[in-house]
């Protein structure tokens, strides 16, 4: 049996961008594939089938982590994640063969000291670049697959069809402001009859109950990915939900800013882009919104939405 350890920590959408990788390397015959994860990730991977194993790295707790790794005996070590932390709990395995990106893609470059071989990938999204890194350590090729658990119900969802958003990023620039939801809200009611969803976590609840029109859902993470399997359609920013969203084949509008969406923007076709032409593409995690994500219209949504709906609803 051949045990390979993948290590990609977090965060959400990060996880789910290496899920295609994950399952290709599963599909190889006598492989047993453990997922180092960060414990506020867990339940993404709990019961998705991504990994025969899960361990958790809790960073308050780090030295029972390790020693955990080295327990393991792993053939190979694959790092995803390229930063020194990851590398190192790479290193830490005591594995012969630590695999990641190479320098030029590597976001603390200093990681790449600790793997033995140095992949540099040519695709321009990460879950492509991934599946690289998965062939290179011997997975089949194949299409990509995002094994996702179910999820729970959690909250009040509408009973009728319904479009879902997640206003809340990772940073604050890549958000979208609060009042074009209250705007979007108010077209999809009085155009399509259908109710704009706003989920958050329980800490982002206080914010977005000022937002009138919408219906209001706090959920954890299992509750999301219930929610957004109920979702007819959603809008998102770049973000964890918006590229769960994707991996399901939602049908949706995706309002992008100072990222790139060619390397990080939501997979596959189902969901559209929208990006200001004054966007530049920045990794800055400035906290403030800004003007390229001010200057996308809820009508220009609405509309991109529309479309979208009309193309997958049946008449």
């Amino acid at each position: 049996m051949r045990r390979i350890l993948l290590i990609r920590l977090g965060a959400m959408g990060d996880i789910i961008h290496a899920l295609p990788a994950a399952a290709a390397l599963g599909s190889a015959p006598h492989t047993h594939l453990t997922w180092l994860v960060e414990p506020k990730w867990r339940s993404l991977l709990e019961g998705s089938g991504a990994a025969n194993q899960l361990l958790e790295l809790n960073r308050r707790d780090l030295l029972p982590s390790l020693r955990a790794l080295r327990e393991k005996s792993f053939h190979l070590i694959i790092d995803l994640q390229g930063l020194i932390k990851s590398a190192l709990a790479a290193f830490a395995s005591r594995s012969p063969r630590r695999l990641g990106y190479a320098y030029p893609q590597l976001r603390e470059k200093p990681a790449g000291v600790f793997y033995t071989q140095r992949i540099l990938t040519t695709s321009p999204h990460i879950v492509d670049r991934h599946l690289e890194i998965a062939r290179a350590a011997g997975a089949p090729s194949q299409p990509a697959r995002f094994p996702l658990p179910d999820g729970a119900p959690e909250g009040d969802l509408p009973s009728q069809p319904f479009v879902l958003a997640n206003p809340h990023a990772g940073w604050i620039s890549k958000q979208w402001p609060l009042q074009r939801y209250a705007e979007l809200a108010r077209l999809l009611d009085a155009q399509l009859r259908m109710p704009l969803v706003l989920n958050c976590s329980p800490a982002g609840a206080p914010q977005l109950k000022s937002v009138p029109g919408v219906h209001l859902h706090v959920s954890s993470l299992a509750g999301l990915i219930h929610a957004t399997r109920r979702a007819t359609a959603v809008v998102g920013v770049d973000s964890g939900p918006l590229h769960l969203a994707a991996a399901l084949g939602l049908p949706g509008v995706a309002i992008f800013g100072p990222t790139d969406p060619a390397r990080n923007g939501p997979y596959g076709q189902s969901i559209a882009v929208l990006r200001s032409p004054t966007a530049a593409t920045t990794y800055k995690r400035i906290p403030e919104t800004l003007p390229c994500m001010q200057n996308i219209s809820a009508t220009r949504v609405f509309e991109l939405l529309q479309s979208k709906l009309a193309a997958t609803l049946p008449n």
